[in-house]
């Protein structure tokens, strides 16, 4: 990760750690290098990047500067305007545009904001563009043999335009339901789309495929992203989903790249249990490619245990989607995901995509003609507990002779009921310990083994300084 992007793109609080200006440095910089780029293909026209933003109060200021400096510097820029992450990506992949940025910080509170940066491919950008942009925003920048500390500024006609591109938002929908293989007449299914981007897409698409719908969070006003909503404040879908006895909830973040379900019984069935339930659907159909999972570090031992059992194969990534992600394009995985909710469907997505899972979950319930609860029930959460230790020197504290054989000794005390995960936090100065085993009290007691070596060698910051 570097100075300003980090696995899901530049984000801070608006106007603090990320700016105005930061977003018209970020456009200035794309619409010539995007532009530059074509030129040396021998290609003459201007490069065309598509923006879609959530809901936040800060979405608009950060959208018109980017687009300020894109056709500033010759590009088109192609609003899609509120929308979802995984959009974005489609559209960009689809319509062949040189970039697409999506403007959100996911499931954060609504002062945050970020710029998320997307290839033509609608993945996530590698790390060498994004490494130029920061020597650029850091006042300079050495590309295509040259030393830049301003792009140069399109003139006359070469100057860049907006375009509404809303339509392209609406195909984005067409094509989720597209996706629909079963009608959901006769299914009661409610929705909790943060007060974020999902906001209108979630709603038309289940409608448009028989579902009776039953909303939550979706009137945005600036300021209610994530508020107490979506999936990380599960309670209220539980709620509608137990007073109304509907079928099945489903929860979306601000840009919905990630879902999480709540089963007819109000009970949450996190990204574990949504990676189990359609790897065992894709499976017994000889649709599981690789026969693998691609998972995180984090994902919980009760989801490898209920794959042995089935004959799964699973891979651990780093945490994040974007790993996940590469791992799968890499080694042609079909499924893999985050406990978190990012689920990705590699056949018909580069990132996860809440509405996209929330229509596949509907597919395997449909199909199997169960319940929700009945799906997910062969998968057992371990009991998890985590604490974050602020220390001095990340990788001294990791490598430290005396840690290293405090974690092999819970190891070998935990044996196959549990396990003990210690990793450094890729954003702050924090060592991660974490335990999964049979009930709390071990998992208690296999972290405070580890955390007390850290502590006692030293490692820890003072927390009075």
């Amino acid at each position: 990760m570097g100075k300003y992007f980090g696995t899901d793109g530049f984000r801070g609080e608006a106007n603090v750690g990320l700016t105005a200006d930061h977003a018209f440095r970020v456009g200035r910089f794309l619409g010539w290098y995007l532009g530059e780029l074509r030129r040396q293909r021998g290609d003459g026209e201007q490069p065309k990047v598509v923006i879609g933003k959530d809901t936040r109060r800060s979405s608009y200021m950060f959208e018109f500067s980017l687009i300020a400096g894109l056709i500033a510097s010759g590009a088109d820029a192609y609003m899609l305007h509120v929308t979802t992450t995984p959009s974005v990506s489609y559209i960009t992949r689809v319509d062949d545009f040189d970039c697409g940025i999506m403007i959100s910080a996911s499931h954060n509170p609504y002062y945050d904001n970020g710029i998320k940066l997307l290839n033509g491919q609608g993945e996530k950008m590698d790390d060498k563009t994004l490494a130029l942009i920061e020597d650029y925003l850091d006042g300079g920048v050495e590309v295509f043999g040259k030393y830049y500390t301003e792009a140069p500024y399109a003139l006359r006609n070469k100057i860049g335009k907006t375009v509404d591109y809303e339509a392209g938002r609406n195909r984005y929908i067409g094509y989720l339901i597209s996706l629909g293989v079963y009608s959901f007449r006769g299914k009661r299914v409610g929705l909790d789309c943060a007060n974020g981007g999902s906001w209108r897409i979630a709603k038309a698409v289940f409608e448009a495929l028989g579902a009776k719908v039953y909303l939550i969070n979706a009137s945005p006003d600036g300021e209610n992203i994530n508020l107490n909503a979506g999936s990380t404040h599960m309670e209220g879908l539980q709620e509608l989903v137990r007073n109304k006895k509907l079928d099945v909830g489903f929860a979306y973040d601000g840009d919905a790249d990630r879902c999480l379900a709540v089963d007819e019984n109000g009970d949450v069935v996190n990204g574990d249990k949504i990676l189990y339930i359609y790897a065992k659907y894709m499976k017994e159909r000889g649709k599981l490619i690789t026969n693998t999972v691609v998972t995180t570090v984090m994902s919980n031992i009760g989801l490898y245990k209920a794959l042995d059992k089935i004959g799964v194969e699973y891979a651990k990534t780093a945490v994040g989607d974007r790993y996940v992600y590469e791992y799968m394009a890499a080694n042609g995985n079909r499924l893999g995901g985050e406990q978190s909710g990012h689920i990705i469907f590699s056949k018909y997505a580069c990132t996860g995509d809440g509405v996209l899972t929330s229509l596949k979950i509907m597919e395997v319930m449909l199909a199997e003609k169960a319940k929700l609860s009945e799906l997910s029930k062969p998968v057992r959460i371990y009991p998890q507990l985590l604490v974050n230790v602020r220390v001095k020197d990340k990788p001294a504290a990791l490598n430290d002779p005396d840690v290293k054989a405090a974690v092999r000794k819970v190891e070998e005390e935990l044996g196959d009921s549990g396990r003990i995960l210690v990793r450094e936090s890729g954003t702050e100065p924090l060592i991660r310990v974490m335990a999964e085993a049979e009930n709390d009290k071990i998992c208690a007691r296999c972290v405070d083994e580890v955390v007390k070596v850290i502590k006692a060698k030293g490692y820890e910051v003072d927390q009075g300084l």
